[in-house]
């Protein structure tokens, strides 16, 4: 069996992270309303007919501009919390959000950063203290700009309406989180616990968590995240010893996991190393709320959960002992998501290629992954399948796809695939290789 592995690069934020303390996470996405007054209020819409609806882009407008006053406010409290200023190039992007204006928004975004290429990455410590809801109020500007209005809308309410009563849902990909956690906090109904479990690892994160759902749930302490961290260093530890003391044997240290060991200790860095801590970490946020549902809507895969995990609606739901993932269940799921491929592709404004398709082939990709985990291959392969039409140049869904089949020695099939994703597009090396290394591996098979 042929397995294949690559690092995905995680929308506008990638994983830049090479230490414990700093800047772990990539994606925030969390939800309340900050006490005090906005700096202004909205305009009121005059409509000398009050019967006509507005349309989805005043829709998505008025949103965008309601969340950024909650978040300004939001941003305010926390400077008073952490005893830090808040600098004046903070208040004029809040300023140039208030207009709509992406241009604006986003040159006023990229004031406040210390790299221009690092979109995450703020230029100072104390910015770094209040930098989570400027980063959600730019990303939901970000998400509302690249998305159809109608698109957006669908999408955030997809999510936001398949949640239970009371569940704690997590996001993982910049739509996941911005679009999910702006009509959260602006739609009517239920405002749910909206986080990321891209950021647990981040110190910053979890008293911004504390400031937010302190009251609602049992958040996550410094000493969590002390342990998880050093859990994960003592397990890497022991597999990256095997793998030097049994150099003939399968590798235990995963493609992409940076592990080595300099003057005697243990240095962990990089994308993998950081996503299973926040794979524990994440795991201990449940433990600590046992009597608490969780959804995700997955970034990196915590396939550690999958054993007790089903489809809901477009997320999955965790933590699920007593109603198990079923053929019936599998079966809902393919039929949900050619339902929801349908719409898409025939909704002239998803266009191919666009955010609103790369977004739901990543959530797609994503079910389809549970499904193999959980032994329902046929039903994974119409999912990777309805995944790949969609977006056919999406890495995620192309590599699990080709896993899948290699598994079954189906490689004529995976060429077929990694030649898709070459004709969608041409100028990505990883599908050129991936394509060449399995023709290689399908004509060796074969003698």
């Amino acid at each position: 069996m042929l397995l294949l592995a690559v690092a995905y690069k995680r929308g506008a934020f990638g994983y830049q992270h090479s230490s414990h303390e700093n800047q772990f996470g990539q994606w925030t996405a969390t939800a309340k309303i900050g006490s005090g007054t906005p700096s202004r209020l909205p305009k009121p819409r005059i409509n000398s007919t009050p019967a006509i609806r507005p349309s989805p882009q005043q829709v998505v407008a008025e949103k965008l501009f309601k969340f950024g006053q909650l978040r300004h406010q939001v941003v305010r409290d926390l400077a008073k919390r952490r005893n830090v200023p808040v600098p004046e190039e903070v208040e004029k992007f809040f300023a140039a959000l208030e207009t709509g204006r992406w241009d604006d928004i986003d040159a006023a975004h990229r004031a406040l950063l210390e790299d221009e290429k690092q979109l995450n990455q703020p230029r100072s410590a104390e910015l770094h203290e209040i930098w989570r809801p400027i980063q959600e109020a730019w990303g939901a500007a970000r998400e509302s700009h690249n998305w159809p209005a109608q698109r957006l809308l669908d999408y955030g309410d997809s999510i936001l309406g398949s949640l239970k009563p009371g569940m704690i849902y997590a996001g993982g990909t910049d739509p996941g989180c911005f679009i999910a956690t702006m009509l959260n906090e602006t739609s009517e109904g239920e405002h749910h616990i909206v986080l990321t479990q891209n950021a647990l690892a981040d110190g910053t994160y979890l008293n911004y968590l504390n400031y937010l759902y302190g009251d609602q749930m049992a958040t996550l302490t410094e000493a969590d995240s002390q342990k998880s961290f050093q859990s994960y260093v003592a397990d890497a530890q022991k597999r990256l010893e095997h793998d030097q003391q049994f150099p003939d044997e399968p590798k235990q240290i995963k493609p992409g996991e940076d592990v080595k060991i300099v003057d005697g200790k243990v240095e962990v860095s990089g994308q993998i190393a950081v996503m299973s801590i926040n794979e524990k970490l994440f795991q201990t946020l449940m433990d600590k709320n046992p009597n608490t549902s969780f959804a995700m809507e997955e970034s990196f895969p915590f396939s550690s959960m999958y054993g007790n995990a089903t489809p809901l609606g477009p997320v999955m739901e965790l933590g699920v002992k007593d109603q198990p993932l079923t053929t019936e269940k599998a079966a809902q799921s393919v039929q949900y998501w050619r339902d929801a491929a349908d719409q898409l592709l025939a909704d002239p404004e998803a266009t191919e290629g666009c955010d609103a398709r790369k977004a739901y082939a990543k959530l797609i990709s994503s079910q389809a992954g549970l499904l193999v985990q959980n032994k329902f291959p046929a039903e994974a392969e119409q999912e990777f399948r309805i995944a790949t039409e969609i977006y056919p140049a999406n890495p995620e869904a192309t590599f699990r796809y080709v896993n899948l089949l290699t598994s079954q020695n189906r490689y004529a099939d995976a060429v077929q695939v990694a030649e898709s994703a070459v004709k969608a597009d041409p100028s990505s090396k990883q599908f050129m290789d991936l394509r060449d290394q399995l023709k290689k591996a399908g004509n060796g098979n074969r003698k």
